[in-house]
């Protein structure tokens, strides 16, 4: 075993402040090479209690071997990084494991930033060299049948646990591997949840409840990060039990409680570039599966059409979201999607075809302190002329800036009564318009 240490740092210990942290990293490498190359684990074990006395006995032996001398402190750091690499994912474990981290983005190596409470800041974690950060990628893909290499340089992923990762590597990425995660809520968020963090008001989830009761079909709209796959999670909870529901998805993100639940994923192509199932594609087969509703975590392209004929023919209550800054620009984005389906249709063909779908759209948007908030509840109106005609029911009014940063406003209703309030009261739903 002695010779295995023979290239590695001699005496060192935390005197030296400077390299410390570099040499701890050094020693979990040569432990954690030695303990994957003496084929010491194997996928039955791969546990923390039975990985402990393992690492230590490499570590041991490193010391012994290497000279190299450990405060207890970095002993406990060489120990914690050798397991996380062997039964996570290296230095971005503790960063998974941090409920309050909403996103990991992994910019290279030594440039890692998480997303906390709407804010981007730096997560003082690191790579050892972008080598180190392209193992742990192959970690997270290989298991799921997919590969990232010169030739397939991007890939889209999902970790056990659900979070999204997408990773882009050389040549595409100039400055080395990089990777992003957009983690997954262990525990979904409930209705009033959206309400303690001020997103939106008791009286406007009230509202969306009846909509959601009602069948009305429902678009939530806005920027990146700006919380639709979560507020369309707590609007499909509002679906009653007694209903079949298809959701159809990228990435599995939503947790819906009901019983009656079929979960349908896209899949990428294979490595020969065959087998993908689209978005579109699991959509029209949706439509053969008796749903009552159906929702869809995002519409990006073709399959705008295809959801829209669906919502158009007996299928009331869907929902679905789309990138947008705008409960206007929405509708232009859905016109956009629907010409990409390749349908020569004229421009009002389609947005007749919105008018009559679209009841509602719910837009949300991350302001500048990173609170997130449901700015406009928007009643799609019909047709005035060639033009959508929109309605907004409730507007968040933002009124300045507090010296800490935080954004200042308040949600209120505009008085204006949307068309569907008849439909509430078919569907059993009392809600008494609030006046502006």
């Amino acid at each position: 075993m002695g010779k295995q240490w023979s290239d590695l740092p001699g005496m060192w210990d935390d005197t030296r402040r400077e390299d410390s942290q570099e040499k701890i990293m050094a020693a979990q490498d040569a432990v954690h090479k030695v303990i994957i190359e003496g084929s010491r684990i194997s996928a039955d074990n791969l546990n923390r209690e039975f990985l402990v006395p393992i690492v230590e006995a490499a570590l041991d032996e490193y010391v012994a071997d290497s000279g190299a001398l450990l405060t207890g402190k970095a002993r406990r750091e060489v120990m914690k990084g050798v397991l996380d690499e062997i039964v996570g994912y290296g230095p971005i474990q503790d960063l998974l494991n941090d409920n309050e981290v909403t996103e990991i983005m992994v910019n290279g190596f030594n440039k890692i930033y998480v997303e906390k409470r709407g804010k981007i800041v730096p997560s003082g974690k690191v790579f050892r060299n972008n080598q180190h950060l392209l193992r742990i990628i192959d970690k997270i893909v290989t298991p799921l049948g997919r590969r990232i290499d010169e030739a397939s340089p991007m890939v889209d992923a999902r970790l056990p646990d659900g979070s999204r990762v997408n990773a882009v590597i050389s040549p595409l990425s100039l400055g080395g591997p990089t990777m992003t995660i957009r983690k997954f809520a262990r525990i979904p968020y409930m209705s009033e949840d959206l309400v303690k963090f001020e997103t939106m008001t008791q009286t406007m989830l009230k509202f969306l409840e009846c909509c959601v009761r009602s069948r009305l079909n429902i678009l939530i709209s806005g920027g990146t990060g700006s919380g639709k796959t979560t507020t369309l999670n707590v609007l499909s909870s509002l679906i009653p039990h007694d209903e079949r529901i298809i959701t159809i998805e990228d990435a599995a993100e939503l947790q819906l409680q009901q019983d009656h639940v079929v979960i349908l994923e896209s899949r990428p192509p294979n490595i020969e570039g065959k087998g993908e199932i689209t978005i579109r594609q699991l959509v029209r087969n949706a439509l053969r599966m008796r749903p009552d509703r159906i929702v869809v975590g995002e519409v990006r392209g073709g399959e705008a059409l295809d959801m829209l004929q669906a919502m158009n023919t007996g299928h009331d209550g869907s929902m679905t979201t789309a990138h947008a800054n705008s409960p206007r620009d929405a509708t232009s984005r859905l016109e956009t999607m629907v010409l990409m389906a390749g349908a020569e249709l004229p421009v009002r063909a389609i947005r007749e075809q919105i008018s009559s779908a679209m009841h509602v759209i719910v837009h949300q948007s991350r302001l500048s302190d990173g609170s997130r908030k449901v700015t406009h509840i928007t009643e799609v109106h019909g047709m005035e002329g060639d033009n959508i005609i929109l309605q907004d029911v409730f507007t968040f009014q933002q009124e300045g800036i507090t010296e800490d940063g935080h954004v200042k406003g308040q949600h209120a209703s505009t008085g204006l009564r949307p068309r569907f309030l008849d439909r509430f009261k078919q569907y059993g739903q009392d809600f008494p318009m609030p006046t502006s």
